[in-house]
């Protein structure tokens, strides 16, 4: 059967688990925020707690130990999406996020704090691989862009639903509420993904996307074999570690994170440095970085697929160029509360569409539906080794240095990644020379 290029099919048993998979899928994600943004917003709770008063720098080091954990798990669930599926890999992280968070609300000393988000950061890793290779079951490539560009909407809109949701839990009851109300709420998404999620067409007895969309299997690097082996097999894996391009994207999202981590920890501090604004402005400025993101992972996925056919690379270089060229300008614009707010809008447009396009959906693409989990797992977890760098330098060279710095560093490593992918302008993954028997 083929669907041609529309989103919406013929068979509506089909579509029906296609965007129900979507959906919850989408909502898992975003749903894994909840807790993991409690610590976050419980700080000023525990920041001011007679009994705990923790420091700030006991506090970032409760913060290094959650980064360090979730690069390490990135590896780890990623590999094990592909061999088990994702349904046993996100459900199990999942549930034991809930509870390692509703154990964080008892305690409020700094080493125990510190081994429970350790845990916490291992729990969060469980969810973006074993995902998108969810996602990559029942989208085909020629539609994988939009669909990943709405699909990737779930970070930025599940991260500010999570701190409105702890943020009021804890006004209302305390801080303790913060880790409380979202893992109840996350465990009612957990159900939800046990009722509602199946990890491929197959498993409800319809065929495989392919072979829905009339499309070539895609493979890794031109390993024909491939196509051959059985979801999850140890050979797919070790060709996903083998792929060259595996690991440029890999190498590429290890520069591109170090800025969206800056200014997401650093943005509200930049602001209250220049303008002199209090704590709710210098907030509010700054939240238009993760505001510009749901409307630029969808403009460069649909941009991707309908302007570039599927090819991702263009979307990303020119992106990652404009945030180097706007990285190295933002010293030496007049500090307004239009210009810094402006400038801030524009690295969200100019670094979630690239983000979201390297972590997902080029991730799926070379590393294919057999090898997605193991791809993004790779890809992500340097990405977050990357991230390490970009929470904890700030706080070195702005004392130091100053903020030209701090983003001078930051857009060297934007040109970097841009520079690595411009060869790779035109590549798109390999595919099959036959599937089915169609050419």
């Amino acid at each position: 059967m083929t669907t041609g290029s529309r989103l919406i099919g013929p068979d509506v048993r089909y579509e029906r688990w296609r965007w129900q998979v979507f959906a919850i899928t989408w909502l898992a994600y975003a749903g894994f925020y909840l807790t993991r943004k409690s610590f976050a917003v419980a700080k000023v709770g525990l920041e001011h707690l007679p009994d705990a008063a923790l420091t700030s720098q006991q506090m970032g080091l409760i913060d290094g130990a959650y980064l360090t954990a979730y690069a390490i798990g990135q590896w780890i669930w990623g590999i094990a999406g592909d061999r088990f599926g994702p349904r046993k890999v996100v459900m199990t992280g999942m549930l034991f996020s809930t509870l390692v968070a509703f154990v964080m609300g008892y305690n409020t000393v700094a080493l125990t704090l510190g081994v429970l988000n350790f845990l916490q950061g291992l729990c969060q890793s469980s969810g973006w691989a074993p995902l998108t290779k969810n996602v990559s079951a029942f989208f085909s490539q020629h539609e994988r862009g939009v669909v990943m560009g709405f699909w990737c909407t779930n970070y930025a809109v599940g991260g500010f639903v999570a701190s409105m949701l702890a943020g009021y839990a804890a006004e209302v009851g305390g801080y303790q509420y913060a880790f409380f109300v979202p893992a109840a709420t996350l465990l009612g998404i957990w159900v939800l993904f046990l009722l509602l999620q199946k990890n491929r067409p197959e498993d409800v007895g319809l065929t495989s996307i392919e072979e829905y969309h009339g499309e070539k299997q895609a493979v890794l690097d031109s390993h024909e074999a491939s196509t051959e082996e059985p979801e999850g097999s140890w050979k797919v894996i070790r060709e996903v570690f083998s792929s060259p391009m595996v690991w440029l994207l890999s190498a590429v999202y290890f520069f591109v994170k170090p800025t969206r981590y800056a200014v997401l920890l650093w943005g509200p501090l930049y602001v209250h440095d220049k303008l002199g604004s209090e704590v709710l402005e210098s907030a509010v400025i700054s939240s238009l970085f993760e505001f510009a993101g749901p409307v630029s992972v969808i403009a460069a996925g649909f941009i991707s697929d309908k302007v570039f056919g599927s090819r991702r690379m263009p979307v990303i270089v020119m992106g990652l160029f404009g945030l180097a060229m706007l990285l190295f300008s933002i010293e030496n614009l007049p500090a307004s509360r239009f210009m810094l707010g402006s400038c801030l809008l524009g690295m969200g447009l100019l670094i979630y569409g690239p983000d979201a396009l390297i972590s997902g959906t080029a991730a799926i693409d070379f590393g294919t539906k057999k090898g997605a989990g193991t791809a993004a797992g790779m890809i992500n977890g340097c990405g977050s080794i990357g991230a390490i760098f970009g929470g904890t330098i700030p706080g070195y060279l702005r004392d130091e240095y100053g903020w030209g710095w701090v983003f001078g560093l930051l857009a060297c490593c934007s040109l970097a990644a841009a520079l690595l992918l411009l060869p790779q302008w035109n590549t798109l993954p390999a595919t099959a020379r036959k599937n089915n028997g169609k050419q």
